[in-house]
């Protein structure tokens, strides 16, 4: 069960919760010191702590994902108690030493809907609901954080850092963007970027020197840049992604290229989510890459049900377990843990969408 830890500095906090990025960096050099968070570690560590050896490679981190979540339709009514927003699932969350989703949705009730066939916003209680489930940090790096304009997103980031909740993938302008969210988890240094591949809307939504928007995926030199610049100043370094075809269980080639441009830039952990369908797993030479978490706590039926949470385990920068935890998407939304007949279903799933994945099954010796 994780434990959570006082932040020693409000406005440390408030400058990575809303992506004014201390670490990010167009050019790929480290950048400034990262302002840490502790994770199950104690209290926020020093700057200086970006130069300390690496980490001791028998302590073992434990890392939990899962997909698509927002409070809109049926699960908008969830809010009503957010410490309970999340059902039964949220003991899963809680187990992990850092527990990452996608939030799906601006945090807004102003702004103008952009020119596109769905909405999604939440109110300012999505982030006490997100606490109580044990997540510690959401991507916000998708084809909905705008969806009510540069004012959601500006006011989803301005609820974040008023919530002190940490966000990624988005900011006020690419530097903001592309910067990762730091924490230490037991002396492991741990950054996590979020970026999108979606192509809806990508030209106005991406983030630019100038103007608020997405990290995406479709400007590939800043984008490797700014894992690298990750890589220079952490242990571990996750990348969070939003792409895929809706409902399809296979990979595009965009993809796969794009995660191994990920991992040659220094990449360890790339997970997905998008497609409202499982994907796969397997190893892309010693990066460890899920292509899609599916749905998770969902406001429709729409495409598939079958969800669930990616339990990892790390010692170092390296994955040295995985294990997918089904759980099916219920009729208010919650996603609850899966049993029986319809667990296995689930499982025999996702090894069949492993064969389209590319990668390999086995880490590499």
């Amino acid at each position: 069960m994780k434990r959570r830890t006082a932040r020693s500095s409000l406005a440390a906090l408030t400058a990575v919760v809303v992506g004014v990025g201390l670490a990010g960096c167009a050019t790929g050099s480290p950048g400034p010191a990262p302002v840490w968070h502790g994770g199950t570690a104690g209290p926020t560590s020093s700057a200086s702590d970006a130069a300390t050896p690496e980490p001791n490679s028998a302590v073992e981190v434990r890392l939990a994902f899962a997909g698509d979540v927002h409070f809109t339709g049926r699960t908008l009514r969830l809010l009503d108690e957010p410490e309970t927003a999340f059902g039964p699932i949220a003991s899963t969350l809680r187990d992990a030493d850092v527990t990452l989703v996608n939030l799906e949705t601006a945090v807004t009730d102003r702004g103008t809907p952009e020119p596109k066939k769905y909405h999604f916003r939440a109110p300012k209680t999505a982030f006490a609901a997100l606490r109580a489930a044990g997540v510690d940090a959401v991507s916000i790096a998708n084809n909905h954080i705008l969806d009510y304009g540069q004012q959601g997103l500006s006011d989803t980031l301005d609820a974040a850092a008023e919530a002190r909740y940490p966000v990624f993938g988005a900011g006020r302008d690419a530097e903001a963007a592309y910067a990762p969210w730091f924490t230490t988890v037991r002396g492991l240094r741990i950054a996590v970027l979020g970026m999108s591949q979606v192509h809806d809307l990508a030209g106005s939504w991406r983030a630019t020197d100038t103007r608020p928007g997405v990290a995406m995926a479709f400007d590939p030199a800043r984008a490797t840049a700014a894992v690298r610049s990750a890589r220079a100043q952490a242990d571990l370094v996750i990348v969070f992604m939003h792409w895929g075809i809706e409902g399809n269980s296979c990979p595009t080639g965009e993809m796969k290229t794009f995660a191994g441009r990920l991992s040659g830039a220094g990449a360890d952990i790339v997970v997905g989510a998008h497609a409202h369908t499982l994907l796969a797993d397997g190893w892309l030479g010693r990066t460890y890459v899920h292509y899609g978490l599916g749905n998770f706590l969902w406001y429709s039926t729409s495409h598939s049900t079958d969800s669930g949470v990616l339990q990892l385990v790390v010692r170092g920068r390296t994955v040295v377990d995985s294990k997918f935890v089904p759980a099916t998407v219920s009729g208010n939304g919650q996603p609850v843990p899966a049993t029986g007949a319809g667990r296995q279903r689930i499982l025999d799933k996702l090894a069949t969408a492993q064969r389209c994945t590319g990668l390999a099954a086995k880490r590499p010796e």
